[in-house]
């Protein structure tokens, strides 16, 4: 995962998602994991964003609260909670 604008990690996918029907942005927030439709990556916030962002889709929020582990992640899995 790369940073970006020190407010998140990216990574891309190998294709982008249909993301007809989905809701309006929302201002991220730490833990956010959103998919960011114009360029088909998924970001990991691991600080507040600035503002809501059109084709910015949160699909999940990480709980972990330690931000400071998000910020310097090289690599992350995440897995559906059962």
């Amino acid at each position: 995962m790369e940073d970006f604008h020190q407010t998140e990690r990216i990574a891309y996918l190998p294709r982008k998602l249909d993301t007809s029907g989905a809701p309006d942005a929302a201002k991220p927030r730490t833990g956010d994991l959103p998919y960011y439709a114009p360029w088909g990556n998924l970001a990991l916030f691991y600080r507040d964003g600035d503002s809501p962002s059109t084709g910015l889709v949160v699909l999940g929020h990480v709980d972990d609260g330690d931000s400071d582990r998000l910020a310097t992640a090289d690599r992350i899995t995440i897995e559906a909670a059962s």
